[in-house]
C-alpha cells in the first residue's frame, strides 16, 4: 500500500519539475502586475524619486532599471499598514514642498531641484517626511544594487552553478 502512495508522489513531483521551466520562463517585467497601490501618476512620481536618488549617468539609473515598480511592490506586500500609509503621505508631501518651494509638481523640476527637495526631507523634523525619505532610500538602494544590470556587470555574478574547471593544476 505504501508503494502506491510513494508512487503516486513521485509522479506528481516529477510532473511538476517538468512544468516548472515553461511556467517560470514566462516571466517578465510586463508580465508582473502592477502594484494595486499606486495610480499611474504616483508611479511616475515614484520613478521620478528613484531617478533622484540614483540618477542616470553613464550608467541606468534607477527609474530605466525599474527599480520604482521594486519599490511599489516590497511596499505593498513586505510593509505594515502603518508604513504603507506613511508612504502614501510622502508622496504628497514630497508634492506639497515642491510646490511651496518652487511652484511646480515634483516631476517639473529640474534633477538640482529635485534633490535639494529630498535632501531636506532626509533632513526635516518632520517624523512622517524623514521615514518617507528613509524608506525610499534604502528600497531605491536595495532594489539597484539586486538589479539584473548591477549583479552581472558590477557584481560580476555567475548563476550557480557557474563554470566548472576540471583539469587545472592543483597547487
Amino acid at each position: 500500500m505504501k508503494r502506491r502512495s510513494a508512487l503516486k508522489n513521485l509522479s506528481v513531483a516529477f510532473g511538476g519539475l517538468l512544468s516548472l521551466p515553461a511556467w517560470a520562463s514566462g516571466w517578465s517585467p510586463e508580465s508582473v502586475q502592477h502594484s494595486s497601490l499606486l495610480n499611474v501618476d504616483e508611479e511616475a512620481l515614484l520613478a521620478e524619486i528613484v531617478e533622484t536618488i540614483i540618477p542616470e549617468t553613464d550608467t541606468p539609473g534607477a527609474k530605466s532599471l525599474k527599480v520604482h515598480q521594486f519599490a511599489s511592490r516590497m511596499i505593498k506586500d513586505c510593509y505594515d499598514a502603518e508604513a504603507q500609509s506613511n508612504f502614501n503621505k510622502g508622496l504628497v508631501l514630497i508634492n506639497e514642498w515642491s510646490e511651496k518651494a518652487y511652484q511646480k509638481p515634483f516631476a517639473g523640476l529640474t534633477p538640482a531641484q529635485k534633490k535639494e527637495i529630498f535632501v531636506n526631507m532626509s533632513n526635516s523634523a518632520d517624523p512622517a517626511a524623514k521615514k518617507f525619505a528613509t524608506m525610499i532610500k534604502r528600497l531605491t538602494i536595495q532594489g539597484y544594487t539586486n538589479s539584473e544590470y548591477y549583479m552581472v556587470n558590477h557584481l560580476k555574478f555567475n548563476m550557480a552553478p557557474g563554470f566548472y574547471h576540471g583539469c587545472v593544476p592543483v597547487q
